[in-house]
């Protein structure tokens, strides 16, 4: 039996998962079934090139569609109502020891992409901010040695 991970999500990761499995369901598993019928249609399926690779298409395809089913069963859509403390879904602005002022979304870790200022709520500084509010100075626990950062504003 698989071992259930605790998956957390964002409205808006909810649905760009759903949005993924939809297009992968719809779009991409006709095209690859279309590919397929083409490469058999071609004769010999022993040396057929075309064929194999539709097929190591199609087994990728439906992985991550037992994937995205999975996950999308086995989450927890984040709901962010109390916007006095920091919690998934919330978008925090935070004054480093330095300094230096950073403004960041909170998301599940399936959702985190730091490039564009979304951080997990499994990283260093997710886990130490969350459930603080506006104004506590918290203590980030990260590989390089500890750091405290201000929560200025929460939205």
């Amino acid at each position: 039996m698989r071992q259930v991970e605790n998956i957390t999500l964002t409205a808006d990761g909810y649905l760009a998962l759903e949005q993924e499995l939809n297009t992968l369901k719809s779009e991409k598993r006709p095209e690859i079934i279309k590919a397929l019928k083409e490469a058999r249609a071609l004769g010999d399926l022993s040396e057929n090139s075309d064929y194999d690779a539709a097929r190591n298409e199609q087994a990728q395809l439906e992985a991550r569609i037992k994937e995205l089913e999975f996950k999308l069963e086995h989450c927890t859509i984040a709901d962010n109502q109390s916007g006095d403390a920091v919690n998934v879904g919330s978008e925090v602005v935070i004054t480093y020891d330095d300094g230096e002022t950073e403004k960041y979304k909170i998301v599940g870790s399936l959702e985190a992409d730091p490039f564009n200022n979304k951080i997990s709520n499994e990283s260093p500084i997710g886990k130490a901010i969350i459930g603080h509010k506006k104004g506590e100075v918290v203590e980030v626990a990260s590989p390089n040695g500890n750091f405290t950062v201000t929560i200025t504003d929460i939205a």
